[in-house]
């Protein structure tokens, strides 16, 4: 009985459990057939609505449409219009323009006709001022006795002479306006250089004295029979003199150099105590070492003081060699540092190479290094030098214009003369004796007075002017002025001079009538 009982339990259960699946599932089919109606119904009335919507859409579109072509076309039209109005404006213009185009050729017709008028005229009274013309020649000639061609080369002779005598006056007053503004512009820039530039005075001889402690070192340097004093005598090329001056003796030379070299080897054997040949040989090779350093060190300091670099060893060397050189009393090494200053400043007032200036100024005179020894000119030797040295051409050609022995053909050439002559030319360089001096004023007189016409001449200012009366009755007005040039032209081909020499050419009448 259990197991029937169980068995129906079970079918009650699996029955049960059949009933339970199918309500479930009939249940899950009428709740999403339910969802579906619903969302079919949603889905209709979503698309009645977005139906209405964009009907609604269209219509604003469309309404918008006419409104933006409504737009439009009016802005065509209007703009239409506005052409229609230019072109109107345009088209009375050129109407305008052509009636004045029209009017303006009808006047210049007329005025062409005038011409032709005023020209047919002018012909006609062209003709009869010919025949006058031709009448009145012809009675010119009658009265004045002289044919055209006569009258013409007179007439060509008087205006040859009044232009002749108006050209020298203009060329006088042009020469006089541009002598005034060279003047002006040359004496700034050389007193700007000068200020700028302060040199020492330096007036050297050739000899030398050294000081003794004593008069007893006298016997001790002339030696036993005169030894001592001429074996320093035989090294070192200078004549030592021995005289009554009380504790000094005298060292002569031509040479600065040796004269510098015994001078410094004598006070060494002096302070020293021992002479004798031996030592004297030896003091006098230890001096010209210290000399020839001390030569270099003068040659360096001199290239560094005036700003010049990279100049050749051997340059140097004779560059401090200037050192004992004299020219007219002035210090040679002094004058070539003075000019190259000099030629520096005028070269940067003018804007032109300051570095070439300064070193054509330094070097122009380096051959008087070693002019007793080379034969031939100091400017031929620096030049020499100067090739021998690799410098350049525009230094080179500096040093051979310095002296006007060639003509400068740069700028920086002229700047080196004329620094020159007012290095040497100032109050107080350089020296000149009185035998000299009267020479060089009398050869200046004499050129003057080798002229035809000239009356007296009188040179002034050391030499620096000259002043020359003509005789009034055999030359003109006319006349001074191309003598004062070639007088000026013959003093500068015959004379040497440093700087300038201004010629005045003096010509007066005088009328004297006595009263009694």
């Amino acid at each position: 009985m259990k197991e029937i009982f169980i068995i129906q339990i079970v079918i009650f259960v699996i029955l049960a459990l059949l009933i339970g699946i199918a309500g479930g599932y009939y249940g899950r089919r009428y709740i999403a057939e339910s969802k579906l109606g619903l969302a079919e119904h949603e889905a209709a009335r979503t698309i009645e609505e977005a139906t209405k919507e964009a009907e609604a859409r269209k219509k604003e579109l469309l309404l918008e449409a006419k409104d933006e072509i409504h737009q439009n076309r009016q802005e065509v039209e209007k703009d239409l219009r506005e052409r229609r109005r230019d072109l109107d404006r345009l088209e009375r213009r050129v109407l305008q323009k052509e009636e004045l185009i029209e009017k303006k050729t009808d006047n210049i017709e007329k005025k062409e006709q005038g011409l032709q008028d005023k020209e047919k005229d002018i012909e006609k009274t062209q003709q009869d001022l010919q025949m006058i013309l031709t009448q009145q020649l012809k009675e010119l000639e009658r009265l004045s006795a002289l044919t055209t061609e006569e009258a013409k080369e007179l007439l060509l002779y008087n205006v040859e002479q009044q232009i002749r005598q108006e050209t020298a006056v203009m060329i006088r007053s042009l020469e006089n306006e541009a002598k005034e503004e060279s003047d002006k512009r040359a004496k700034n820039i050389i007193s700007l250089a000068i200020q700028r530039c302060a040199a020492d005075v330096v007036s050297e001889t050739t000899v030398s004295v050294v000081a003794l402690p004593n008069d007893e070192m006298k016997g001790r340097i002339i030696g036993r029979e005169g030894r001592n004093i001429r074996t320093f005598e035989t090294l070192s090329g200078v004549d030592l003199i021995i005289d009554d001056t009380p504790e000094a003796v005298i060292l002569s030379s031509f040479d600065p150099v040796r004269r510098e070299i015994a001078r410094v080897a004598l006070e060494n054997l002096v302070s020293d105590g021992r002479i004798h040949p031996a030592r004297i040989e030896e003091m006098i090779d230890k001096a010209k070492l210290q000399i020839d350093q001390q030569l270099r060190e003068l040659g360096e300091q001199a290239a560094f003081d005036v700003g010049v670099h990279g100049l050749h060893p051997e340059l140097i060397r004779l560059l401090g060699r200037l050192k004992y050189r004299t020219s007219y009393g002035q210090n040679v090494l002094k004058h070539s540092i003075e000019v190259s200053h000099l030629a520096g400043v005028m070269a940067a007032e003018l804007d032109v190479d300051i570095v070439l200036a300064k070193r054509a100024g330094l070097l122009h005179d380096i051959g008087k290094a070693v002019d007793h020894e080379v034969v031939g000119p100091h400017v031929e030797i620096g030049v020499d030098l100067a090739k021998k040295y690799r410098e350049s051409k525009e230094v080179i050609h500096g040093i051979e214009a310095h002296h006007g022995d060639v003509a400068p053909q740069t700028i920086e050439a002229i700047l080196v003369q004329a620094a020159d002559a007012i290095s040497a030319s100032r109050p107080g360089a350089r020296r000149e004796t009185l035998e000299t001096y009267i020479k060089r004023l009398e050869k200046l007189e004499n050129v003057a007075n080798s002229f035809a016409g000239v009356d007296k001449s009188y040179a002034i200012q050391a030499g620096r002017e000259i002043r020359i009366i003509v005789k009034p009755e055999e030359i003109d007005d006319l006349g001074t002025i191309n003598l004062v040039r070639e007088i000026a032209r013959k003093i500068e081909q015959e004379l040497d001079y440093p700087g300038q020499i201004k010629v005045m050419v003096i010509r007066e009448t005088r009328s004297v009538e006595l009263a009694k």
